[in-house]
């Protein structure tokens, strides 16, 4: 391993039908119109993370976890951290107050009463809290989280808050935020947390961006990543806009093996783990 530090290891679990990408042409009364491939995907990550002893993070869809409970139990079961990803990926930024209320309540009793042990993390989809809905940390506060990985300090047509805070902080509402990572030269910050940069960036240049992150920053890197990034043979959109075709479908023959080589680069272990999180 390149370097000893603990980095956070975290997967989004979600289905290929699920993203944000997609919502202008797939409405969630059409998902049941699609194959789940989300339970065989998550299971070819978790053999991946027992074959070089890596613990994670993942954050469930309650959509997924309706469906797939043995799955989550599965994960669980092999010592990683289950954390919450709202209900029907639906993003923040697109709800009330009252209906994010409703949402994460949801997935979280859902997946309490899964495991039967209280959760501790959330992260909103696509990262979707910021600016105009900082009352959904006052939610998460309330509902009982402990921290959460919702913000992304760059510019994006999607998300992104580029003059909050880049590291893990304690917010006024009582909850600890957890940014992406982002590698910040002259003012400028660069997206390196993973996902869809992940698949577009050359492996060797993800690992120098790490390393200089570790280096300079001194902070722990937290990694995020979907299971359908691994899936090469899913269903293509065909009506979907070409950038986010593009945004989801390059590179995903290559991202298993980029990821074999990332979980031997580095050393990784649960959000809970690195940032110290306690009940």
């Amino acid at each position: 391993m390149s370097d000893s530090v603990l980095n956070a290891m975290t997967v989004d679990v979600e289905d290929f039908f699920h993203v944000s990408a997609f919502e202008s042409v797939i409405s969630p009364e059409q998902w049941k119109d699609y194959q789940p491939r989300v339970d065989k995907n998550t299971r070819t990550l978790l053999d991946m993370f027992a074959k070089h002893k890596v613990k994670s993070t993942f954050f469930v869809l309650g959509w997924v976890a309706e469906r797939y409970p043995e799955l989550i139990k599965e994960i669980h079961a092999q010592g990683h951290e289950v954390a919450s990803h709202g209900y029907a990926h639906r993003r923040a930024t697109e709800q009330t107050k009252e209906e994010f209320t409703a949402d994460v309540t949801r997935s979280k009793n859902h997946l309490e009463d899964l495991l039967g042990e209280a959760l501790t993390g959330y992260r909103a989809p696509s990262f979707s809290i910021g600016y105009d809905n900082e009352w959904a940390f006052e939610v998460l506060a309330e509902l009982g989280f402990q921290y959460s990985s919702s913000t992304y300090p760059v510019k994006h047509d999607l998300y992104g808050t580029p003059d909050w805070p880049r590291f893990a902080y304690m917010r006024k509402e009582g909850i600890i935020e957890i940014p992406i990572p982002t590698h910040k030269v002259m003012g400028r910050q660069t997206p390196i947390g993973g996902g869809g940069y992940f698949r577009l960036y050359p492996y060797t240049l993800t690992k120098s961006l790490i390393s200089g992150y570790l280096k300079k920053e001194k902070q722990p890197y937290s990694f995020y990543f979907h299971p359908w990034e691994i899936d090469a043979d899913q269903p293509r959109m065909v009506n979907a806009p070409l950038k986010s075709k593009f945004r989801h479908y390059v590179n995903l023959n290559k991202t298993q093996g980029k990821l074999e080589r990332l979980l031997n680069d580095f050393s990784w272990g649960t959000m809970k783990d690195v940032y110290n999180i306690t009940k």
